[in-house]
């Protein structure tokens, strides 16, 4: 399946690095009727969106867990500002955990960075909305941030991140080389990530079967990916994506929904 949106990654300023992990423009492709998928995502976001009616508005979009497929007619054109882990509660107020499925409008939540930023992003264009974030948030999030707190957090989803021929460890494998606890690590993704580090492995997992699953053998893609085998990736694919990998490459998908206009948790 091709989704109908085309996405541009933007230069990201190496000051921005230890706090956003990318930032891209999102734009809707093709015919309005024809669907597009959101996937499992373990990231937090926060989407500067111009409806087709000119509308915009500043979301914050917590971690998806599973597929959610819709139709193109309310598809609009984003910048979308990837956070890296451990940057929600800094940022936003709260941590990722309260995030997890929603989307929230950036102004209704408690941080005052996130305010500021809802205040002065809405009207910039994507340039200038990475131009201004380089100028302000270094300086904001450094007097918030407890930045040895946020560099294990990104340690452990480096860790824990699936990759073709890359598969992590047991949690206590993780959290032993952390030097943190068990329950430490699951805290630490709990409010740096959103997720369990079993749960960000999965969609990490699945994600790697999407990047790959027109380029290698099924079998072959499931030890790659770290499944016990075919069958065990069929399963895991079909709780999150909706469909078993074999439906999805050749575009037999769920019913597809109405995208709503004005999301709200």
């Amino acid at each position: 399946m091709t989704n109908a949106r085309a996405e541009q990654a933007l230069p990201l300023p190496e000051v921005l690095r230890p706090w956003i992990a990318g930032i891209s423009t999102v734009s809707a492709v093709g015919p309005p009727e024809e669907a597009f998928v959101h996937l499992p995502d373990t990231g937090t976001k926060v989407v500067l969106r111009v409806a087709v009616t000119g509308h915009r508005d500043i979301l914050a979009v917590g971690p998806r867990v599973r597929a959610s497929y819709h139709d193109g007619k309310a598809l609009a054109s984003c910048v979308e500002l990837r956070l890296a882990p451990g940057t929600a509660r800094p940022l936003l107020g709260i941590p990722a955990a309260s995030l997890v499925g929603r989307v929230v409008p950036l102004g209704e939540l408690p941080g005052g960075t996130a305010r500021r930023l809802d205040r002065e992003l809405r009207w910039l264009s994507p340039e200038e909305t990475v131009t201004h974030l380089a100028d302000v948030l270094p300086e904001r999030l450094t007097a918030t941030a407890d930045r040895a707190r946020s560099e294990l957090v990104r340690a452990g989803a480096d860790a824990m991140s699936v990759r073709f021929g890359h598969v992590p460890g047991q949690v206590s494998e993780v959290a032993r080389e952390l030097a943190v606890s068990e329950r430490q690590l699951r805290n630490l993704f709990a409010e740096g990530v959103g997720l369990s580090p079993k749960h960000y492995a999965r969609i990490n997992r699945v994600r790697a079967v999407l990047t790959h699953a027109t380029t290698a053998p099924w079998a072959e893609l499931a030890a790659a990916t770290g499944y016990y085998d075919q069958s065990h990736m069929t399963s895991d694919f079909r709780a999150l994506m909706g469909v078993p990998p074999r439906s999805y490459v050749t575009g037999r998908l769920p019913a597809a929904t109405p995208c709503q206009a004005n999301p709200r948790p």
